[in-house]
């Protein structure tokens, strides 16, 4: 469709039927989640912003009359919305334009959205984390801004657009542009460190998510709701190995065979760390599963090896794998 070619091939003849549009796509799990339905004969239109050009869609969220613009020109089947502001400190520092990009653009994709099937990327920061594993039903209560934001997309996209989904997933990595990009993936400084002892925390519970597969799942929802229109309402995925950020840090460098005896555990929460997060937020994903919707989950040690091997140069894990 003209003027919407970006990261086409432009001698390509054939052009699937299938139309997805992907915001966030510059982003973390947005560029898995455009990579998954275009290597699978889906017409794949990805939108950002800042770092849209080349490749995608430039298109301001916050400007109704460019999602609309967007949504017309393009006329997907389906929407999948990643874009969000998802630093928990960030948005404690930068709360307006954090709940713009949350809560507000959700509203106007929603409204824009019409009859295609809008699938919206939330977040298991909805819950407390005392009283786990959480199902869908059960009742939200987010501890910090972050949570509560993602909470409020949720409930701006399905009062909009009653045929959306919501997907909630757990802390997530992938195949990073650098590893700042992800809270598991900037481990990876530390773990090399090596010579300098660092603490890392050891309370907080998680689920490490590999973005591939959270793509695999919105393109199985997808298309089956092509298939079936009703297909929607709360969806929860996430891999099942469980582990704090200390025990994160102790895997990957068991994945590179590096040392992690400078490793600290750290059992205390220390005054002034940022936003709340919780102890365990574990989602229980039954409704997937049922469905035959959901993906058995990458081991973690083969993801994070996949996802940081552009970051394997420094000299002593090279020394250590090949000599």
């Amino acid at each position: 469709m003209p003027g919407f070619n970006y990261g086409d091939d432009q001698d390509e003849v054939y052009t699937p039927y299938r139309r997805v549009l992907v915001t966030g796509a510059t982003g973390l799990l947005g560029r898995a989640v455009y990579k998954e339905f275009k290597n699978n004969d889906w017409d794949a239109l990805g939108s950002g912003y800042n770092r849209a050009r080349p490749y995608f869609l430039k298109c301001n969220l916050l400007d109704e009359d460019a999602v609309r613009g967007a949504i017309q020109g393009f006329q997907p089947h389906v929407i999948v919305h990643c874009a969000a502001e998802r630093r928990p400190d960030v948005v404690e520092r930068h709360t307006e334009a954090a709940m713009n990009l949350n809560v507000h653009a959700c509203a106007s994709l929603a409204k824009e959205a019409g009859g295609i099937f809008l699938i919206y990327i939330s977040t298991d920061y909805v819950f407390d984390g005392r009283n786990p594993p959480y199902g869908e039903n059960d009742a939200p209560n987010p501890l910090n801004l972050y949570g509560k934001s993602k909470l409020e997309g949720e409930r701006e996209i399905l009062r909009h657009c009653p045929g959306a989904a919501v997907l909630r997933v757990p802390i997530l990595f992938g195949e990073v542009e650098k590893v700042e990009e992800s809270a598991v993936t900037v481990l990876w400084d530390r773990v090399q460190e090596g010579a300098e002892s660092c603490t890392i925390d050891h309370c907080q519970q998680r689920f490490p998510t590999y973005t591939n597969d959270v793509a695999r799942v919105c393109r199985n929802m997808a298309e089956r709701a092509l298939q079936d229109s009703s297909l929607r309402g709360i969806f929860h995925y996430s891999a099942k190995e469980q582990m704090t950020k200390y025990e994160i840090a102790c895997a990957i460098a068991d994945a590179f065979n590096l040392p992690s005896s400078h490793l600290i555990p750290m059992t205390e929460q220390p005054a002034g760390a940022g936003a709340q997060r919780p102890q365990n937020a574990q989602l229980e994903c039954s409704r997937l599963e049922l469905l035959g919707l959901s993906v058995e989950s990458t081991p973690f040690k083969t993801a994070i090896r996949d996802s940081l091997w552009p970051f394997q140069h420094d000299k002593r894990w090279r020394q250590t794998v090949f000599h």
